[in-house]
């Protein structure tokens, strides 16, 4: 049932981000006990925008990731696959110029952006490489990737112990705060299966991008990922 859920095609996975958009942010907050907070303030050192700079930010969901790019005067696109996601996120910030698009076949002119970024949406990507790919097409020279993204943790006692969070506990903190629990089951496994830290350094190489550098956050849980086109 595991490898049903990680063989899930594009459609299905889409499906599955909209009907969990309604409370997609609250759900995240929750699950990770207030640290997506700091996570999300860690990219924004990483993409260092600067007013007038050109920001995508892809898998933007709801817009939360993307706003404060617009605050520091950056002008940034977020960028998602799910109308669901762009819906609420145009509701709740109508300001910010919502743009669906595929990761793999972005609707975007070569060049184009002087940064670009996406924090846990590279897993869901169905061709990370691929996506990885189209993320330095749309970036200009010398501009920046920052991707943000669940990895393994690196003291290896509390590794048996997030995997257990994941798998067991996840799901049911998710059923009481999800409009659709049952996403987070596949949310769960696709982290667990997701690339270690160089794993991923090492896609980005493969993908045509200069000098990946990766940064843990909370002990591994997540890392930081920064490469230069």
């Amino acid at each position: 049932m595991v490898r049903a859920e990680l063989d899930k095609q594009p459609a299905d996975v889409r499906r599955m981000f909209d009907a969990v958009a309604k409370r997609y942010d609250v759900t995240n907050d929750v699950l990770s006990l207030g640290q997506d907070r700091r996570w999300r303030r860690d990219v924004i050192a990483a993409v260092d925008p600067q007013p007038g700079h050109r920001v995508l930010d892809l898998a933007a969901g709801t817009g939360t990731s993307s706003q404060p790019f617009a605050d520091l005067g950056a002008r940034v696109v977020p960028c998602d696959f799910s109308l669901g996601m762009l819906q609420v996120g145009k509701q709740a910030r109508p300001h910010l110029p919502f743009t669906a698009g595929d990761g793999t076949k972005l609707p975007f002119r070569d060049a184009t952006f002087d940064a670009v970024t996406i924090s846990f949406g590279l897993r869901n990507i169905v061709d990370p490489v691929a996506g990885l790919r189209e993320l330095r097409r749309v970036t200009k020279p010398g501009g920046r990737l920052v991707v943000c993204e669940f990895s393994h943790p690196t003291w290896a006692p509390f590794r048996t112990v997030y995997v257990e969070y994941l798998m067991r506990a996840l799901p049911p903190v998710a059923r009481a705060v999800s409009s659709a629990p049952d996403a987070y089951v596949y949310l769960a496994e696709s982290i667990r299966a997701w690339p270690d830290q160089a794993g991923l350094a090492t896609m980005i190489g493969d993908a045509g991008w200069q000098d990946p550098q990766w940064r843990n956050l909370s002990g591994g849980i997540v890392a930081l990922h920064r490469a230069t086109a």
